[in-house]
């Protein structure tokens, strides 16, 4: 059976949540959030005392979001819900960035090569890879570049 974690909830913390769940502009996660932990609250100060389940029928959270929500109260505060931590950048490195854009761009807008009226998206991706400029791409990676710069090959 999984630990319980009950939220107990000062005067300064239930007066928070209650501006947040009340007035400004948040997002909707938490403002949830914070209308579940005051409905969750088991305080000195608080005559209803709701179970998690019904305050998943209440505020529309699952029972699961709500057991998880009572257990980071408890284990890092009010600031690790209401003041999420960004996320910070992807960790995958850019590839394709404006540089590479450019170079394609050029090619092609450039010459076709012999034998061809124009250069093809396929052409273009076997281009690329023959003048070192990427390892590999797929035509359907240079097409969305292309579209996504107004280059036509027509």
């Amino acid at each position: 059976m999984s630990p319980q974690f009950r939220v107990t909830l000062t005067k300064e913390e239930v007066e928070e949540l209650q501006k947040i769940s009340s007035t400004g502009s948040r997002s909707a996660k938490i403002v949830l959030f914070a209308r579940a932990l005051l409905l969750l609250d088991k305080g000195p100060h608080t005559t209803e005392h709701w179970t998690v389940n019904q305050t998943s029928k209440a505020v529309g959270l699952s029972e699961r979001t709500l057991n998880h929500l009572k257990e980071k109260f408890v284990s890092q505060g009010l600031d690790a819900i209401i003041r999420p931590r960004p996320t910070g950048k992807s960790k995958r490195p850019v590839i394709f960035d404006g540089a590479f854009e450019a170079k394609l761009t050029q090619l092609a807008c450039s010459e076709p090569p012999e034998g061809r009226t124009r250069w093809t998206v396929r052409l273009l991706a076997d281009k690329l890879v023959e003048l070192e400029i990427v390892e590999k791409i797929s035509p359907m990676t240079v097409q969305r570049v292309l579209k996504k710069t107004n280059v036509s090959l027509i």
